[in-house]
């Protein structure tokens, strides 16, 4: 009895920081991502949307070939690499450049909440090109989350008028929402860290025109522009994906995307903090419309 007792102790501890660790790497990931929102208003003073989103990855990419020399994971079959282009084209070239250029008239706290709408895209995608089922209860939500995306653009430049600011980040979270449909038949044949290098890899591969471009700008920008930029690229698109990829392991995929709900709260605070941003009453009421509509989709819109 004392000998079952003196085995149960330290698999518990095990457990229990494995658990602290998941806890852990679920608030780093919620912090990283939160601190790219106003990360690129400041690295906007000083970049073009494309340049910041070029030095932002080739940063990113240094971290994925030493993840890559280190693991060394098979390499994708041509077909499969096309795919990854593709993925690394809308989930971080398009995506980028739309959200960038987004940032440009629309507040940092603004373009979070428009962002994490982007379950809601995902879910019509998966309806259309994967067969998946969404209940009335699913799309009610979504017709309440894109009413709050609307109250939000209200209180923004040019509110949801084509090329706007809004309409731009709006369409950021549909290549987003696009490149989590075409990347899901791929990680079960590569893992999703390896998915996420080679998809970063992709990205920046399609962002080097601007790269030159790019480093000739910081040399000539504010002090505040380079840690701006190092940031993005080491915590938001490296480590970030990183740490949320052991929460899932953790947590599994529907448990540890009910914490992403506070990712635009804490974007919102970051903001207020580092730019002065004071996020207006249609971006919160219209942030509550549109992140209560998510969560809706996520706990009863599925068949």
């Amino acid at each position: 009895m004392n000998t079952l007792s003196s085995m149960s102790k330290p698999r518990a501890s095990r457990n229990a920081r494995h658990s602290l660790l998941a806890s852990s790497a679920v608030a780093f990931t919620i912090l990283s991502w939160a601190s790219a929102f106003p990360f690129i208003h400041i690295g906007l003073q000083g970049l073009t949307p494309l340049q910041l989103a070029a030095a932002r990855f080739a940063t990113a990419v240094l971290l994925v070939f030493v993840w890559l020399a280190w693991k060394k994971p098979r390499l994708p079959a041509w077909r499969d690499a096309i795919r990854f282009l593709l993925c690394g084209f809308l989930g971080i070239a398009l995506y980028n450049a739309l959200l960038n250029s987004g940032e440009k008239t629309v507040a940092a706290g603004a373009a979070s909440f428009i962002v994490n709408t982007l379950p809601i895209f995902t879910a019509v995608l998966a309806v259309i090109f994967l067969g998946e089922r969404v209940n009335r209860w699913g799309w009610l939500g979504s017709l309440a989350s894109l009413a709050g995306i609307a109250v939000i653009a209200s209180g923004q430049p040019g509110g949801l008028t084509l090329g706007a600011g809004s309409t731009l980040i709006l369409a950021a979270a549909l290549c987003s929402a696009s490149y989590f449909v075409l990347q899901r038949s791929l990680i079960p044949t590569y893992g999703a860290l390896t998915c996420t290098a080679y998809t970063l890899l992709a990205g920046a591969l399609l962002l080097t025109p601007w790269l030159p471009g790019a480093l000739h700008a910081l040399a000539g920008a504010s002090r505040s522009t380079l840690p701006a930029v190092l940031m993005l690229g080491v915590f938001p698109a490296a480590l970030g994906y990183a740490s949320w990829t052991f929460a899932l392991g953790h947590f599994g995929a529907a448990r540890a995307a009910n914490f992403l709900y506070l990712t635009p709260a804490v974007a919102t605070a970051l903001s207020a903090w580092l730019t002065g941003e004071r996020p207006g009453v249609s971006t919160l009421c219209g942030g509550l419309m549109a992140i209560g509509g998510v969560v809706f989709v996520a706990l009863r819109g599925r068949s």
